[in-house]
């Protein structure tokens, strides 16, 4: 059925959002498949799990140098080996991957549905959630998250705002009891293994600081399992896609309450936040993840916002539910993420 606009109904189109087809469910299901796989098999990895990192060098010549780089990719595929190896037959690896691969997925599931179903409520074209696997320890947590694409206009400023929020307040209300669960089986470091901790830090966000506190736990001395680091992960995907620039979530919402310019001006903002922050976290914490974040927030900038056919303002409802979502980013979102020590 062609595309058309009912100005008697503005917030919706004379129109069927179209359905996945077979050959549709079998690309997005084999999408979500392997990122099972390399998440499962990331869980049990250094930095979320069991199993530590690949065996450091200290080559001083520039043959070392050379020998040691063409090293990394044999020792590389043998601890990937030994990692499926643990979790064929080593019970408590396979259950810790699980336990971190199905909170993640269960996470990122909920955000994309959360955009995915707005969007057929709506009538708006939209793809299934593309899952993005990664190897693990390349990406981390063996996924660099997902998303869906639009394939229609937007047919107004509310059907943008529902579309873009469903996401993020989705993705946070999966991950509580998550994070509940992974501060409440918390085990606490003993002084052996304070004294020997180092490498990455990960620093709590408010969420998770308000929950140990209701729980009486001291985040400063617990050992991160696989539901705490996943939980983490979802707070940083939330307040990743909350950042208001471009055509992330919080840019649709703060182009839906306060139009293009202030949606241009937070951008800039954002982005010049965020590279201060880069160079600081650089600089006392050794960490550079905060340059790939700025580095997506100046591509962002770049991208035009759509606009909608019905330009006319949000009503106050929604207008409550954006500074709902600003507390959800507060509660996600923390300067400085990783530290390395």
């Amino acid at each position: 059925m062609s595309e058309q606009y009912n100005l008697a109904n503005p917030e919706f189109y004379e129109r069927t959002a179209m359905r996945p087809t077979m050959r549709t469910w079998i690309k997005h299901t084999g999408l979500l498949f392997i990122t099972f796989v390399t998440s499962t098999i990331a869980g049990v990895l250094y930095p979320f799990g069991l199993i530590g990192t690949l065996p450091e060098g200290d080559p001083q010549t520039w043959p070392e140098i050379f020998q040691f780089i063409e090293s990394l990719p044999e020792r590389y595929l043998a601890l990937i080996a030994n990692a499926v190896y643990l979790l064929f037959t080593n019970v408590e690896y396979l259950t810790y991957g699980l336990s971190f691969s199905l909170s993640l997925l269960f996470i990122l599931i909920s955000h994309e549905m959360g955009h995915y179903i707005a969007c057929r409520i709506y009538g708006v074209d939209a793809t299934l959630p593309y899952f993005i696997p990664t190897p693990p320890m390349i990406g981390p947590a063996g996924t660099f998250g997902a998303f869906i694409k639009i394939m229609s206009p937007m047919p107004s400023r509310k059907a943008v705002f529902d579309i873009g929020v469903a996401g993020p307040i989705a993705g946070f209300i999966a991950l509580i009891p998550i994070a509940v669960i992974g501060i409440a089986t918390m085990q606490t470091a003993t002084s052996e293994q304070m004294a020997s901790s180092g490498g990455i830090v990960f620093a709590d966000p408010l969420l998770m600081e308000i929950i140990a506190w209701l729980l009486g736990m001291d985040l400063n001395f617990g050992i991160g399992n696989a539901f705490y680091f996943a939980a983490w992960v979802g707070l940083l995907v939330t307040a990743l896609n909350l950042i208001p620039s471009g055509q992330l979530d919080g840019g649709h919402a703060i182009y839906s309450v306060f139009g293009g310019m202030v949606h241009r001006l937070t951008g800039i903002i954002a982005f010049v936040i965020m590279a201060a922050l880069s160079v600081l976290g650089w600089i006392y914490f050794n960490s550079p993840s905060g340059f790939l974040i700025a580095i997506l927030l100046g591509v962002m900038m770049r991208i035009r916002h759509p606009e909608p056919y019905d330009k006319r303002p949000l009503d106050a409802k929604r207008k409550a539910i954006t500074f709902l979502t600003f507390v959800i980013f507060i509660l996600c979102f923390v300067p400085f993420p990783i530290r390395i020590s």
